[in-house]
């Protein structure tokens, strides 16, 4: 038990610490000057295009959610369901370890509106996935269109990857729909802790809202980055698309928190050609925009939600709220 609590900060210590130095290596000529004067030069029209691909982005991190429910026939408000999932991606985008991190913040929120542990446990893990199935889905159609956007990585990614990779991705995703209107029967595990759960394979009113919102989220947050960066250089949307779906996977696999140096290090390694300045400051930009300002608001929030949670316990308050209802 012991070894697991602290696992995975072990692991994202050391991330961070092999990155600082890969990235220390990549940027040995970089000041602070040329950072500042690089922040400088964004215009103000892309600064407020950042901030409104920031908005779209945590807008469709809010369906993420609301699919899960769907999927679990399960209603709740929609503006709790908002605030929940802001709330939950705002901690764990920061924090790290977004699978813990996130679980301890949905069980907290949704077990007020009276959903059972193994319910809750099914939400987090169809959040997950339509992540995964959303990066997957959008890594096969930029490998159809920009194979060669792997290449920019050199050595950093073993694995070799074509356009016939991307068709065999996009199949994929197709057979998953398919089996979706095949309705297949629910399969049944029986967990010690949980009692039995019924895994039911997403109907297709579930499925298709997956392959909408979890790429409209990934698209609202490359664009953070893409119209932070200048037009010198600069390979594209579809590109930065490509090398933020790589770096941004990676950030989450490390278990650092906010991806911090990892995000920083596949950037420049994927944006070679364009000024490491320009480069860093657009991954400022970013994590103002998508991690700093909501993790502030997250703050906000659950201070507000665990006082009123507190106060609603709190027997003397109860007692005042039974003498005013007596007549």
């Amino acid at each position: 038990m012991t070894f697991k609590k602290y696992l995975w900060p072990v692991v994202g210590g050391l991330t961070i610490a092999l990155s600082a130095w890969l990235l220390y290596k990549e940027l040995r000529g970089l000041s602070l000057d040329d950072l500042w004067v690089s922040l400088a030069a964004i215009p103000k029209t892309h600064w407020c295009l950042a901030a409104g691909s920031s908005l779209v982005a945590y807008w469709a991190l809010a369906g993420y959610d609301r699919i899960a429910l769907m999927h679990l026939g399960r209603k709740i408000d929609w503006l709790f369901i908002t605030v929940c999932s802001f709330t939950t991606y705002a901690l764990s985008h920061n924090i790290g370890a977004s699978v813990v991190s996130g679980a301890v913040v949905r069980y907290r929120a949704y077990s007020t509106r009276g959903m059972t542990p193994a319910e809750i446990g099914v939400l987090i893990a169809m959040c997950s996935f339509t992540f995964i199935l959303g990066t997957l889905m959008l890594i096969g159609i930029i490998l159809v269109i920009e194979p060669e956007v792997i290449e920019r990585f050199g050595d950093l990614i073993p694995v070799e990857a074509s356009a016939a990779m991307g068709y065999v991705l996009l199949v994929l995703i197709g057979l998953y729909v398919v089996a979706s209107f095949m309705k297949l029967k629910p399969l049944t595990l029986r967990l010690a802790k949980f009692g039995s759960v019924n895994i039911v394979y997403p109907a297709p009113r579930v499925v298709l809202p997956q392959l909408l919102i979890a790429p409209i989220e990934l698209i609202g947050a490359a664009g953070i980055i893409y119209f932070a960066l200048p037009e010198a250089g600069n390979p594209g949307y579809m590109i930065v698309l490509g090398i933020f779906l790589v770096s941004f996977s990676a950030a989450l696999l490390s278990h650092a928190p906010g991806g911090l140096g990892v995000l920083e290090l596949v950037f420049v390694m994927g944006l070679p050609d364009m000024n490491p300045a320009d480069v860093i400051a657009a991954l400022l930009v970013f994590r103002l925009f998508y991690l700093i300002i909501p993790f502030i608001m997250a703050l906000v929030v659950i201070f507000v939600f665990e006082r009123s949670q507190f106060r609603r316990n709190d027997p003397l308050d109860m007692q005042r709220a039974k003498q005013q209802e007596e007549p």
